[in-house]
């Protein structure tokens, strides 16, 4: 029996690239996101016959349920990982976010994992030993980005609940990992950071001099995360550098993170 994903967020990005690579490994594949259209352009991607989608927000707990027990039906009762990916970009300043803005990306990226995280438990426990909860975080989860500092919640949160689990769930032999990718090109960062910007995300990024990785190196990287056993998996240059410089440069990482929030480069 093929073994099985499922994928939050995976209509486009990330998830996408996510679903891709599992598919290309001979894994039946499963696609849950709010966007119904983009959840079906993932779908033909991988092949129809190669993959399950179903719409729902994260944001819903009792949804979860029914999206992981309708994809481990589909798969023929396993679910040997799950990726709770699903996540929205939230940027500027703290005086600059609405309350709106600020409940919507938290409900997202942080309370969202953590409901994925209870639903998928049932399911991961019949598959263990070496079955997979797979967050994404971000590097902005390593050291706290300036102009994004709710995003930066979120993904320290999303880092928290992993290294939690990790330990938590060795009983049970499931393995929890997550990927902390920088700046990736994919449709997130076409859009502005919030709601007051008229600039996008990449734009910015571009005009800090920094590198936009290819999407398809976070596929590659979630499927070593899964296969591996490291906790953290960095993806991109700048993730990489900002793990290094938070570790062994940190009184230099913090006076950097000054400068540039001073300058206004996030």
């Amino acid at each position: 029996m093929k073994k099985a994903i499922f994928i939050t967020g995976g209509g486009s990005g990330i998830g996408r690239a996510i679903a891709e690579r599992f598919a290309k490994g001979g894994w039946f594949v499963g696609i849950g996101d709010i966007d119904e259209k983009g959840m079906i352009e993932t779908q033909h991607l991988v092949g129809l016959g190669f993959s399950f989608g179903h719409q729902f927000d994260v944001r819903d707990r009792d949804a979860w349920d029914e999206a992981l027990n309708a994809f481990s039906t589909a798969a023929g009762g396993r679910i040997d990982v799950v990726a709770n990916n699903a996540g929205i970009p939230l940027g500027g300043t703290i005086d600059q976010n609405s309350v709106a803005e600020i409940e919507r990306c938290l409900d997202i990226n942080l309370k969202g994992v953590l409901f994925g995280a209870q639903a998928a438990l049932p399911h991961l426990q019949k598959t263990a030993p070496g079955s997979c909860l797979l967050n994404t975080a971000s590097a902005a989860g390593i050291y706290g980005t300036s102009g994004a500092s709710v995003y930066s919640a979120t993904k320290f949160g999303v880092r928290a609940l992993t290294e939690s689990l990790d330990a938590e769930w060795a009983q049970y032999g499931i393995n929890v990992r997550s990927i902390m990718p920088s700046f990736i090109d994919t449709p997130l960062i076409q859009h502005n950071p919030n709601d007051r910007s008229n600039a996008s995300i990449k734009e910015q990024v571009m005009a800090a001099g920094l590198e936009i990785t290819p999407v398809s190196e976070v596929g590659e990287a979630a499927w070593q995360a899964v296969h591996g056993d490291k906790l953290h998996t960095t993806v991109g240059k700048t993730a990489k550098r900002v793990a290094f410089a938070s570790r062994w440069m940190p009184g230099k990482m913090r006076k950097e993170a000054r400068k540039r929030a001073a300058l206004g480069v996030n």
